[in-house]
């Protein structure tokens, strides 16, 4: 009984850190913006209070409801498509058979960059005359080119595939190395017969505006469009990472048993390896949800590139109400809308465990 007792004061002890910080940062700060919530507050005079004053001015605020509809359209499209990447780029590079360390390295390498830095980047990039125009003008002005040189592409990497499996088992179809090769064969290819007049070549002047623009794609403004794909570019690589730990967690003596039993590739990947990737899905599903909720520092970034309805999301609505230019502050409005945008997260990620991705594997 001592030495139960002595473990558990040892456990307490090991935890304080952490409960003295939840306390003063974390459950401290929800009583105060939950009080603030509930009166008027400009952060120079005291707080009066106006009970349901705040969030009945939440609701028929126009400019709350537009951050609503663009922060659960971005969570929801930018989780999808970065969960879907993210699993199979490690796939991909799990499949790797040369030059494993350089692919792993190249695709990690945007997510060690700062958040700052590749915003300014890709407003660099969303220019109106800027490179994304300009790659958009080349797909359509050059489709031709790009078929053949995805056709290029497979038929190369086919033929490096098949040749590789002659001497080596398991060979992926997908072999990064092999991809670059046939890559680099394809757009010689394309380049050879672009040179000898054999595919023609037009002058396409295109001018999009991605940033500065109030239009909107199915049910999201495009310029979140352009911030999600930002989002995507620079998160994905940590999620890889995530997901390939998993990858090499399964044992192989699985995948060995179903290929006896006569399971192709496919079969093996959505019975064995998306079964035993649950706990890791959830994880990254989960994280993917609470990042993109809580999204703000790329959308600040933007400033004035973009229309402030364009680009709001609730957290960025937060900080307007908080520090608002050239007005004074409204921390009561900052406070409500704060605990809507938690209570939003704690939903959604409650749904998403409860009706979504399990946290056990199979």
């Amino acid at each position: 009984m001592g030495r139960a007792g002595s473990e558990e004061r040892s456990g307490w002890l090991f935890i304080l850190p952490f409960t003295v910080s939840m306390a003063l940062f974390f459950v401290y700060a929800i009583v105060r913006t939950a009080y603030y919530s509930f009166t008027d507050f400009d952060l120079f005079k005291a707080p009066s209070f106006v009970g349901l004053s705040n969030y009945t001015a939440l609701v028929s605020d126009e400019l709350f409801l537009t951050a609503l509809r663009n922060t659960i359209g971005f969570s929801l499209i930018v989780t999808t498509v970065q969960t879907a990447l993210a699993l199979a780029l490690a796939v991909l590079v799990n499949h790797a058979v040369r030059a494993r360390g350089l692919v792993r390295t190249v695709f990690y390498l945007p997510s060690i960059m700062s958040s700052a830095a590749m915003t300014l980047i890709f407003l660099w990039l969303f220019q109106r005359d800027g490179f994304m125009t300009a790659i958009v003008g080349v797909v359509l002005a050059y489709h031709r080119h790009i078929l053949l040189f995805f056709v290029g592409i497979a038929a190369v990497q086919g033929a490096l595939v098949l040749k590789a499996r002659r001497r080596y088992d398991g060979v992926s179809i997908f072999d990064p190395f092999f991809l670059l090769v046939a890559a680099a064969s394809a757009l010689t290819l394309v380049v050879a017969c672009a040179l000898a007049g054999l595919l023609p070549v037009f002058d396409n002047d295109l001018r999009v505006s991605w940033l500065n623009t109030q239009q909107r794609f199915f049910f999201m403004p495009v310029t979140l469009w352009s911030v999600a794909l930002m989002n995507i570019f620079t998160t994905v690589p940590t999620l890889m990472l995530l997901f390939l730990a998993g990858l090499q967690s399964i044992p192989n003596a699985l995948y060995d048993a179903a290929e006896i039993d006569g399971a192709n590739a496919f079969q093996r990947f959505r019975h064995i390896t998306v079964p035993a990737l649950r706990p890791v899905t959830f994880a990254v599903v989960t994280m993917s949800i609470i990042g993109t909720l809580q999204m703000f520092d790329q959308v600040a970034i933007l400033g004035d590139a973009a229309p402030l309805a364009s680009r709001v999301t609730l957290a960025y609505y937060v900080y307007e109400n908080a520090f608002p230019a050239g007005a004074s502050s409204r921390i009561g409005m900052a406070s409500a809308a704060a605990l809507v945008l938690g209570i939003l997260t704690i939903a959604v990620v409650y749904v998403q465990k409860s009706v979504g991705v399990k946290e056990r594997a199979e």
